[in-house]
């Protein structure tokens, strides 16, 4: 089984929709696909569905929608036993190799809650995290090579906003912000490493539009000052501050931090330290000037 919350919601059994097109089931095939093989309580997918003030017959209704996705399970399963697809390949829905013989083996109810027993890596959630865990561990040992490739291919997973068609509940809601500051942290992160490797001309384009999208977010201006000064063109890098500088003031009645200030009198002086491409490491092309 594959799972897909890193923009539309998608699931599948080796090539067989399981995905429901009523709202509320998606919710909860969501939240349970955020956890896989983790027992959830009632309790919270209802919290989930219907908020903190749940109608009487909650939980009833819960045991539709939950037979509801078991419906959507059955078909996939047997339409994929009829057909052989996936036979001996180890990509059944179940946990290990091994095919489930039944929905209630996937989607299972136990001690008051429901758990999807299908293993994490078939989450693509789970697959974003661990490739950005392989990351960090290169960022630490200072294999900036590899740690630009691990979070690039873990940000190619992404394919928009996640779950973008699946309406959020409270819990759900959480999640969905704890990864889009996650997608937007790793950009970041990944974008040092290019800086470092010297690859700021191929990130003009990006950081442009990055720029654009996040309008207040200094780190982000801060790489394309960077990577405009180190490919030339200064007096662009000086217009992106400008331009930060009046949107802050602006919206928030405040000057940029003294970091940006600081790497904004580095570019007017032409500081050598901008010219570095592989430096000490650092957290992030901001911390140049966090003294």
């Amino acid at each position: 089984m594959r799972i897909q919350l890193l923009g539309p919601l998608g699931a599948e059994i080796n090539g067989n929709s399981v995905l429901p097109t009523a709202r509320k089931p998606r919710q909860l095939l969501a939240l349970l696909a955020l956890h896989p093989g983790r027992l959830l309580p009632a309790g919270t997918l209802i919290e989930e569905i219907w908020g903190t003030d749940p109608p009487p017959g909650a939980p009833a209704t819960l045991q539709t929608y939950i037979l509801q996705l078991r419906r959507h399970l059955h078909t996939a399963l047997t339409t994929d036993t009829a057909t052989g697809a996936g036979a001996g390949t180890g990509t059944g829905a179940g946990t290990g190799g091994g095919r489930p013989r039944a929905a209630k083996d996937v989607l299972t109810g136990r001690h008051g809650g429901y758990l999807l027993r299908i293993p994490a890596p078939s989450v693509d959630v789970h697959t974003y995290e661990s490739l950005l865990a392989h990351g960090h561990r290169s960022y630490e040992q200072g294999d900036d090579h590899s740690a630009a490739t691990a979070l690039r291919t873990a940000l190619a997973l992404w394919q928009g906003p996640a779950l973008v068609d699946v309406t959020t509940g409270p819990i759900l809601r959480i999640e969905v912000l704890r990864l889009q500051e996650s997608r937007l942290g790793t950009t970041e992160r990944r974008i040092d490493m290019d800086l470092r490797l010297g690859r700021h001309t191929q990130l003009l384009a990006e950081l442009t539009e990055l720029t654009a999208r996040h309008p207040r977010h200094e780190p982000l201006h801060a790489q394309a000052m960077v990577a405009l000064y180190r490919s030339g063109r200064q007096a662009r890098a000086l217009d992106v501050y400008r331009r930060l500088r009046t949107r802050l003031i602006e919206d928030l009645a405040v000057e940029p931090s003294p970091p940006l200030q600081r790497l904004h009198q580095a570019v007017l002086n032409v500081d050598p330290a901008l010219t570095v491409r592989a430096g000490p490491r650092r957290t992030s092309t901001f911390d140049l000037y966090a003294r």
